[in-house]
């Protein structure tokens, strides 16, 4: 016990001596917020985020976690909010936020990130500033990206019918999909029927054959306990990272004087580090607890993969001919993986030779 209360002690004192200081004791209330509950990556991303900024401010920032919907309840009226001012910090995926910002839909577009290393290293680079300024003037400079972390792994196909082992497979089956075109357009492109259900509805969908199937990470499924409504088979195909976008009221942001402001960019930084790991984790008990309760995993061969893929292929052309800014957002995403691929190809080399 001695040596954990000295080595908190170590920790505290380190802290405190490496944070800034504010002479004119100003004191600063960050109200944030996520349409999530607290078993949720977005929860372990705030608390990490509030522990950082409120010591490494020495208590000048203060920050208030509201979960659920206790001031907000859709991404629409969340992000009016962070407009407006009256919430500092909100998360919202990508079909959340794609209503205001449609071309925040490109982190849907399948198959374009391979893995956990080049999504993380996209997600920390120009990619993300690109995205930035693009929302900044689609919002008249009021909602600035901070970051964009990860919300439940990988999207993957799973259904109530039968396993998924390529795109014929998908014919027919009638998948859950947000309201946004983006999903939907890649139902279709791999033969199936998309059918836009709110979340909330998505178990008794299920229940009834209202909706067949739906594109999620496993945490997500066994968090909603899906597989007792008859979710049975999953298809590890991958096809997209689940982005989070950490929205901030800009005013907000830029009123901050430079150590403020650096405090809070340190935040996010170790915000976005938590939801990377945080799924990572969460999934390996997720998947177990799916198999125990009779749940098909499949992991597609890279043929069966690449067919995919190829299925999906049009709706990269569908969104650069019908969302605004599409060339721009998926040009800088394209130059952004190929630079890390080529970074891991080369890191690879050197460390397996």
């Amino acid at each position: 016990m001695m040596k954990y209360l000295a080595t908190a002690g170590m920790i505290a004192a380190y802290t405190m001596a490496s944070a800034p200081v504010y002479a004119d004791g100003h004191a600063v209330t960050l109200r944030a917020t996520a349409n999530s509950n607290e078993n949720d990556e977005d929860y372990d991303g705030l608390i990490v985020f509030k522990n950082y900024v409120e010591s490494a401010s020495n208590g000048a920032i203060a920050v208030e976690i509201f979960m659920g919907t206790q001031i907000c309840a859709t991404g629409a009226e969340c992000l009016e909010g962070v407009s407006e001012g009256s919430i500092d910090i909100y998360v919202s995926t990508s079909g959340g936020a794609a209503g205001i910002f449609p071309y925040v839909q490109v982190l849907d577009l399948p198959y374009l990130m391979s893995d956990d290393r080049v999504a993380e290293a996209v997600l920390q680079g120009d990619f993300v500033r690109t995205m930035r300024d693009m929302a900044l003037e689609t919002s008249d400079d009021t909602i600035r990206l901070m970051t964009i972390g990860n919300t439940g792994g990988w999207r993957n196909f799973a259904n109530t019918v039968r396993p998924v082992m390529t795109p014929a497979d998908m014919e027919g089956l009638k998948i859950r999909t947000v309201v946004a075109d983006l999903p939907q357009e890649l139902v279709r492109a791999l033969g199936a029927s998309p059918t836009p259900i709110p979340w909330p509805e998505l178990f008794t969908s299920f229940q009834t054959g209202v909706v067949e199937g739906s594109k999620n990470g496993i945490t997500d499924i066994m968090g909603m306990k899906f597989p007792d409504a008859g979710l049975q088979y999953v298809t590890l195909d991958g096809h997209a990272y689940m982005g989070a976008l950490w929205w901030m009221n800009n005013e907000r942001f830029t009123g901050m004087d430079d150590a403020q402001r650096r405090v809070i960019v340190d935040g996010f930084y170790a915000l976005q580090q938590a939801t990377f790991a945080s799924p990572k984790r969460n999934s390996i008990q997720a998947y177990a607890d799916f198999v125990a309760g009779g749940g098909n995993l499949y992991v597609p061969t890279p043929d069966e993969k690449a067919m995919f893929a190829t299925a999906a292929a049009p709706v990269q052309d569908w969104f650069r001919g019908n969302v605004d800014g599409a060339d721009q957002i998926l040009d800088a995403l394209i130059a952004a993986v190929d630079e890390v691929e080529a970074d891991l190809a080369a890191g690879y080399e050197a460390d397996l030779n």
